[in-house]
């Protein structure tokens, strides 16, 4: 039986990890950022999960939880993006190795093509906004604030 101190305790070691410290929110790689991480490491060569894990540590990428990476490639597996069997090759338990099939190939194409897109709609952003405080701090070309349009009668308020 866990004790709720016990799952209080796992949560907080959870929360070390899962993209949160100091009561900061940090971004997390989960989803289909992790589904098309997890891809792009098998573009290059079949992999065991846990040298998935591993790869993804090393990339420097934000935090994510190991168990989801293992939900996620099953769930890859499932809608046919990745394959597996059972390697026993080597001394030990058997371990699974993971590879792309060449409907995950495409799915990455897509979705690196999904990535560039929206990679260059933030840049955009963020340099309209960048030319935006460049031009407030000179004064003189600040944008004029839109006031709402304010009519006498017939206007939309009239009654």
């Amino acid at each position: 039986m866990v004790t709720r101190s016990q799952r209080t305790s796992s949560r907080s070691r959870r929360s070390a990890g899962d993209g949160q410290t100091d009561g900061q929110r940090r971004p997390r790689l989960q989803g289909d950022l992790l589904a098309s991480s997890l891809l792009a490491f098998l573009r290059n060569w079949p992999a065991y999960g846990y040298q998935l894990v591993r790869e993804l540590s090393k990339s420097g990428l934000p935090a994510f939880d190991s168990a989801t990476v293992y939900r996620t490639l099953r769930q890859l597996e499932r809608t046919g993006l990745v394959s597996s069997f059972w390697d026993t090759s080597e001394s030990g338990p058997a371990r699974r190795m993971y590879s792309l099939t060449r409907a995950g190939e495409t799915f990455l194409e897509l979705w690196l093509d999904v990535l560039s897109h929206y990679q260059n709609l933030l840049q955009s952003a963020l340099n309209s906004y960048e030319n935006h405080q460049k031009r407030g701090k000179g004064g003189g070309d600040r944008p004029a604030k839109h006031e709402p349009k304010r009519s006498g009668k017939g206007g939309r308020h009239a009654r």
